[in-house]
């Protein structure tokens, strides 16, 4: 009962240290509340099964899919057919007993993980608040808002982008006609989670850069420096995933190389303030 008071005045009085076990306390019942809030997003998206896999898991390879139908359209209106993708849709097999099951709960929790995503990380940003001083709080305010939004927008990209550029890669490739693709769920299944949460990282590289430019191990001339290789990396990554066409692979690649820049313009203004705070080496 005085452990429960001590954190009420605590809260009362925020400018009060918190001794060692009032912060695992704390630390404790955040993390609490984050399991319980994926949990619970978990079982509603387990309720919505078809909701969820016959309109969203599974969309990206019928020809009917919003990318596909417009890259169909481009193709046409170019007189480049090579951009129409995933013109044919393909049946998936299921080798495991227990294996369309594990895959329910798989998605389900991956969905409950995505969408829990802001809520997690405003639970971190309450444990570390009460260490921050006013300027800070605002500028982290704003960084878990742009991590949040950035995540968002970086799923959807894999989502409507990606996903489908890889369906029609991977689902087409042979080596030889003798080989016929029998395709597992569980192998789809892994590649289009893997991409969605990939893509979802891939997009927090601006605030990754923010935080490496604050303590000073990136600069902004190290950025611009490697700014060709950077390029061509995301040129190897886009041609890797997309069908053999220059339009394609633009299309992934300039959404990266705008990441770069925007990380750039993050890193000169912060490094700035490193060099006014700490000076140069």
């Amino acid at each position: 009962m005085s452990e429960v008071v001590q954190v009420s005045e605590n809260r009362q009085n925020p400018n009060k240290e918190m001794t060692l076990i009032e912060h695992l306390d704390e630390l404790r019942r955040r993390l609490f509340r984050s399991i319980i809030a994926v949990l619970a997003l978990s079982i509603i998206a387990f309720l919505f099964k078809d909701l969820i896999f016959d309109n969203i898991i599974l969309s990206p390879r019928e020809p009917s899919f919003i990318t596909n139908e417009l890259m169909c359209k481009l193709g046409v209106y170019f007189n480049m057919p090579s951009l129409c993708i995933n013109t044919h849709s393909f049946n998936m097999i299921n080798i495991l007993l227990a294996g369309q099951f594990k895959a329910h709960i798989l998605v389900s929790f991956v969905i409950g993980l995505m969408i829990a995503f802001p809520y997690l990380t405003y639970q971190i940003w309450g444990f570390v608040k009460p260490a921050l001083g006013k300027r800070q709080i605002t500028n982290v305010n704003f960084t878990l808002f742009a991590i949040s939004i950035l995540f968002a927008i970086g799923v959807l990209f894999g989502y409507f982008i990606i996903i489908p550029l890889t369906i029609n890669f991977l689902s087409t490739y042979e080596i030889s006609s003798a080989i016929t693709n029998q395709i597992s769920f569980s192998s789809y299944l892994s590649i289009i989670t893997g991409i969605a949460l990939a893509t979802g990282l891939v997009f927090e590289l601006p605030v990754m850069i923010y935080f490496l430019s604050k303590i000073g191990i990136v600069t902004p001339q190290l950025l611009r420096k490697y700014r060709k290789h950077a390029i061509v990396v995301f040129f190897i990554l886009s041609g890797i995933i997309t069908p053999p066409d220059v339009f394609s692979q633009v299309l992934v690649a300039i959404p990266l190389y705008l990441l770069y820049e925007i990380s750039i313009i993050i890193s000169k203004k912060v490094y700035r303030q490193y060099l006014m705070t700490y000076g140069e080496d």
